[in-house]
């Protein structure tokens, strides 16, 4: 795999290139960074936001290997109207590979723990589980371009969640009602992309990749269950976060997140992913537990 800085300029004028520039990270010393926020109509800062960006500031300490796990931990929500500060722990560099710890806070207090793992290019056995059959992605309609015609039944508290351009475009196989969804099966198919071109930096599409894998996973566990995160009296925040990559991808072409819940308890639901390229490579595999509470009105 190619080796690369992750820190680039990029133009002005797109949620991508919005995005793009938000993982351009301050230096402020060795192993800190600051980086800024972005809210995208949400309660909390989104926790992509803060995986990719936490993962950038791993990698600026780590720019001739290549990343290929991390394992994350929310503890608390980001406002997403703060900067949030990257402090880097160098764990190990070891012969083959490097680990490193990043904590991410905002004023003194620690939102996200993450560990990412870090490897030598190296050669080994190979195999895969087949990607699912689902329509293709020009039969299907965006998320945005799915909500904009009925803005009406759109609460008023939310319309940033549905019809805000997003640097990710999402095209649901399978769509759900957000505001009045039907039970149906713990399994949901999404082909996405970066709304735009994105520089050839393997580094820089793992953090958009870790970014764009926080969308709607959560979602998956709600299903059976009639329910989703848009709705008044659902509390929904993920708690944990990890991926592991396997193959290189370019994050401007599609790729289908093929997603199932295997169990809900205890006000939490567990979720797995499945990251493909068109082609038919599994690029990426996620897990993600998640809080799903639903409140009694009062």
């Amino acid at each position: 795999m190619q080796k690369d800085t992750i820190i680039q300029t990029f133009s002005e004028g797109t949620a991508l290139s919005e995005l793009l520039r938000l993982f351009e990270l301050e230096y402020v010393k060795p192993d800190h960074y600051i980086g800024q926020s972005l809210d995208l109509g949400f309660r909390n800062l989104f926790g992509g936001h803060i995986l990719g960006q936490a993962l950038v500031a791993a990698g600026n300490t780590c720019v001739e290997r290549n990343a290929h796990s991390l394992h994350a931990y929310f503890i608390r929500g980001g406002d997403p109207l703060a900067p949030i500060h990257y402090s880097v722990d160098r764990i190990r560099d070891g012969n083959s590979f490097s680990v490193r710890r990043v904590t991410a806070s905002q004023g003194n207090k620690a939102i996200l723990i993450l560990s990412s793992s870090f490897q030598t290019t190296e050669a080994g056995f190979e195999h895969q589980i087949k990607m699912p059959v689902v329509p293709p992605p020009e039969s299907l309609p965006s998320v945005v371009s799915s909500a904009r015609p009925v803005p009406e039944l759109i609460p008023s508290e939310t319309p940033g969640k549905v019809t805000r351009d997003l640097a990710i475009e999402l095209r649901p196989v399978d769509p759900v009602d957000p505001y009045q969804p039907e039970k149906t099966t713990p399994t949901q198919y999404v082909w996405f992309r970066a709304a735009g071109q994105v520089p050839d930096n393997h580094a820089l599409q793992k953090c958009l990749l870790a970014y764009a894998s926080d969308f709607g996973l959560l979602g998956t566990s709600l299903r059976p269950h009639g329910a989703t995160y848009y709705q008044s009296d659902m509390v929904t925040a993920s708690l944990d976060h990890a991926m592991w990559f396997y193959r290189d991808f370019q994050i401007d072409d599609w790729l289908l997140y093929a997603c199932e819940s295997p169990s809900t308890g205890h006000a939490r639901g567990l979720n797995h992913g499945n990251i493909f390229s068109r082609d038919g490579k599994l690029v990426a595999c996620v897990a993600q537990e998640g809080l799903i509470r639903r409140v009694q009105s009062s």
